[in-house]
């Protein structure tokens, strides 16, 4: 008999260097359920290395008050400017590390990989990923902030990508499977 073995909680980081956007599910037989989501504002640090420590006081202590058991994270898409790169990796850094320092395990997650899980088009717009989640988790529109809804939906990659929270599914033989197994995705 398939069946999950506890409840997962899993905490989703969309990092950045002006606003650090997070959200935490619970993962059960009965599929994910919104816990929280927000945002770690940085706009009013002006010293890149106090966001950074900012990012990572914030992440540790989401994980102390809801005890996560994994951490999801947006890796940093590739752009032309280095510096941009660099301080976006920094910011990164700082979530992976808090996680780390509380022996979390973390998975990392292409921001296309995040965007297909959750709208089936790599190339979705954040109002679309943030339309999808709201249907899936059963949130209002008023509660969307996209920086959030960003960091919601790395978690919730995680979930679909993870076969053990998704009662050992060994993935779909169709379409047509996936949509009687997943009618909540489908709008």
């Amino acid at each position: 008999m398939k069946q999950l073995i506890k409840e997962k909680i899993i905490l989703g980081i969309d990092p950045g260097t002006s606003i650090t956007g997070y959200g935490i599910i619970s993962a059960s037989e009965s599929g994910p359920q919104l816990i929280t989501l927000g945002v770690i504002e940085l706009s009013k640090f002006s010293d890149h290395f106090l966001k950074i420590k900012h990012i990572f006081e914030r992440t540790t202590g989401l994980i102390d008050e809801y005890q996560p058991d994994e951490l999801a994270i947006e890796s940093p898409f590739y752009g032309k400017n280095v510096q941009s790169m660099l301080k976006l990796g920094r910011a990164q850094g700082a979530a992976i590390s808090a996680a780390l320092s509380r022996s979390i395990p973390v998975f990392e997650y292409a921001p296309r990989k995040i965007k297909m899980s959750i709208t089936g088009r790599g190339s979705a717009t954040k109002e679309q990923v943030a339309y999808m989640l709201m249907n899936i988790l059963k949130f209002r529109e008023e509660e969307i902030i996209l920086d959030a809804t960003d960091g919601l939906a790395a978690a919730l990659c995680h979930y679909f990508q993870n076969k053990s929270l998704n009662n050992g599914d060994k993935g779909f033989k169709s379409w047509k499977e996936f949509i009687n197994k997943n009618p909540g995705r489908i709008s």
